[in-house]
């Protein structure tokens, strides 16, 4: 059997972080390890690569534990251990910790059911769109209708149309997508992964964002209408403004810059963070909010060279913000554990949400509440965190709704 290099162990590693959400991670370890250089061609490493080849090892450490002369049903016992057993104890321990595990199994019939929440599952109305040939990052739905758009670590951009009528119906074939094959050259270069992308308001235009620094503008059709270059790093976030005169885009390189859409020159770019810029969001037309690494958050307006206003306190980088639907209100969240709630009239936060017990990756606000088109329904905010759960907060009193304890990995994405 051949010995794993570290460059080989990186790569995995590095696509374990792509897989999981840490895409931040992700691009630390590829950039100081130097993975595009490599020659790995990511395009045969198979998704879960590195969990099976650390779930493959631990198996054999257990064979080992668990079989012995006397024994015929080995191979039945290896889930007796943990793995964190397997890892600080030495053979004979593990051994011993089986045959214990044995004696007590042979008196409790456990009802393997028992305590398991129930789920409901919609599976009749499926339909796969296949066609990427690696991870899925983003994906958005067009405002116009029945175009869905994703991003993926394969380079392209792709543009799906749905029928109307059950997602059965959808036909796989050519006519149905379009790729947006804006890469040339190899595909497995981690720099041409798409990271971001977001819909004009009018559903014409689709902008994406890349590992490479750059944006594109495409039609509805695929038609590559213009490409950006200003950014010095990966781009992490792309927004229309409402009225569509304006593209917004915060990139690794600590920057965040308006474009004018109308000429696709760099109207002004915002050189606050000391850190990567994560997200951004527009509050309206002229104004919005950046969040970092650095752990801040600024609230900047089209023209004014500074900050109009600066959000301090959360502990560790600000993984997202999202205005409300009226614009008063921004919430943000964190690796710190905790989502927060701001507003423009004061320095602290309005709400401090710490009912999460792992980092909080993403942020959604309802389509409720005044400046909606349902405005006597209560405003609610939704975060979802690597510790599996989704939490919905009632924002007018700041009170825990629910807590949505279903998924058993972390939660990347959620909507309402």
């Amino acid at each position: 059997m051949g010995a794993i290099t570290s460059a080989e162990l990186n790569f995995l590693v590095f696509c374990y972080l792509q897989e999981s959400g840490f895409v931040h991670a992700a691009f630390t370890l590829g950039y100081e390890a130097g993975l595009h250089k490599g020659g790995i061609d990511g395009n045969v490493v198979p998704p879960g690569a590195l969990i099976t080849v650390v779930q493959k090892g631990l198996q054999y450490i257990e064979l080992e534990a668990n079989t012995d002369e006397n024994d015929e049903e080995a191979e039945k016992d290896f889930a007796l251990l943990e793995p964190l057993e397997i890892i600080t104890k030495d053979v004979e321990e593990l051994q011993r910790i089986v045959e214990k595990t044995k004696r007590e199994r042979l008196q409790i019939d456990l009802d393997k059911d028992k305590g398991k929440e129930k789920e409901c599952i919609i599976e009749e109305h499926e339909h796969r769109l296949a066609g990427h040939s690696s991870e899925v990052f983003p994906c958005a739905w067009s405002p116009a209708g029945s175009l869905l758009a994703s991003g993926s670590g394969d380079s392209t951009a792709r543009i799906w149309t749905i029928p109307d009528g059950p997602c059965g119906s959808i036909q796989p074939s050519p006519a149905s997508v379009h790729v947006l094959k804006k890469i040339k050259g190899r595909t497995n270069e981690k720099s041409k992964d798409v990271t971001t992308l977001d819909w004009n308001g009018e559903g014409t235009l689709l902008a994406t964002g890349s590992y490479d620094g750059q944006a594109r503008i495409w039609s509805r059709d695929g038609e590559l209408k213009q490409t950006l270059f200003k950014h010095k790093g990966p781009i992490f976030s792309l927004k229309w403004n409402r009225k569509g005169d304006c593209l917004l885009s915060g990139s690794v390189d600590k920057t965040a810059i308006v474009w004018d859409t109308k000429t696709w020159e760099c109207k002004q770019q915002y050189e606050f963070h000391s850190a990567p810029t994560l997200d951004v969001d527009w509050r309206n037309n002229s104004s919005f909010a950046t969040c970092s690494n650095d752990n801040m958050i600024y609230f900047c307006k089209i023209g004014d060279p500074h900050p109009v206003k600066t959000f301090s306190g959360h502990q560790k980088e600000v993984n997202a913000i999202k205005w409300d639907p009226t614009g008063s209100l921004l919430a943000s969240c964190s690796d710190d554990c905790t989502a927060k709630i701001w507003s423009v009239k004061q320095d602290k936060c309005v709400y401090d949400f710490k009912e999460h017990s792992k980092e909080v990756y993403t942020i959604r606000w309802s389509p409720t509440g005044p400046g909606t088109s349902n405005p006597n329904q209560q405003l609610l905010l939704a975060s979802a965190s690597f510790d599996s759960s989704i939490k919905l907060w009632e924002v007018e009193q700041g009170h825990l709704l629910y807590s949505l304890a279903g998924h058993v990995q972390p939660v990347l994405f959620c909507g309402i």
